[in-house]
């Protein structure tokens, strides 16, 4: 099989050309379920860093909504559900979706297509946990700050948020993209007036050592 990271690149690329920043997702997963490479992003295990966070707040769900952002093929979805949350996973890409339902038919996970840029009304401010790993770093610039808008206004009246991401260095390196890590200023941004940032930490990942430190914050709306 072949590695699926050379043509993200080329498909994201084309996909910003034609002014469709998102559109790359989808063709990608639809390359992997037809065996043109391997399924990109596929792993059985939660990725290792929201794994450890959860474990030192000993993280439970019972009662609470969860949502991933840009789910993938759904093994930090299900991590959450198994934790007792009511878990939603949410994915631009219809084949990474499809995919989803079929290997869990009885999954307790809710997993839906949507788009960050026009989520639906109803999720407004509705989930106690807001997972965002690896999404926005995946978007350019110029539409990143209309990505993150969206992922704030999913955290509910007492909710906390949590972003994985990698970071950007010091100074900031060039990158071609994707992914285009990010700085302390791109993560700062996720703050609002009623959105206080509570915890940022620069870590290594040890899924992906090569790739350099990870930030990981945490952040909180007031009740």
């Amino acid at each position: 099989m072949t590695d699926w990271e050379p043509l993200a690149g080329r498909l994201a690329h084309e996909a910003l050309a034609e002014g469709a920043p998102t559109a790359w997702f989808d063709r990608l997963y639809r390359a992997g379920a037809d065996g043109e490479v391997d399924l990109p992003w596929d792993r059985q295990a939660p990725q290792p860093l929201l794994a450890a966070w959860a474990a030192a707040g000993e993280l439970s769900g019972a009662g609470r909504r969860a949502v991933v952002v840009g789910c993938g093929l759904g093994a930090d979805a299900e991590f959450l559900a198994g934790l007792g949350f009511a878990t939603t996973g949410f994915d631009i890409a219809e084949t990474a979706i499809r995919t989803n339902r079929e290997r869990r038919p009885d999954s307790p996970v809710h997993y839906t297509t949507a788009d960050l840029f026009a989520l639906p009304a109803e999720w407004r401010r509705a989930f106690d946990l807001v997972v965002e790993i690896f999404t926005v770093q995946a978007l350019p610039a110029p539409v990143r700050p209309k990505a993150v808008a969206g992922v704030r206004e999913l955290v509910a009246p007492g909710g906390t948020l949590l972003v994985i991401a990698r970071h950007a260095g010091t100074p900031p390196a060039e990158a071609d993209g994707p992914p285009w890590p990010l700085t302390r200023t791109d993560l700062d941004s996720f703050s609002t007036a009623d959105l206080a940032q509570r915890r940022v930490q620069q870590v290594e990942d040890s899924g992906r050592p090569s790739r350099g430190s990870c930030w990981v914050a945490e952040f909180e709306r007031p009740r």
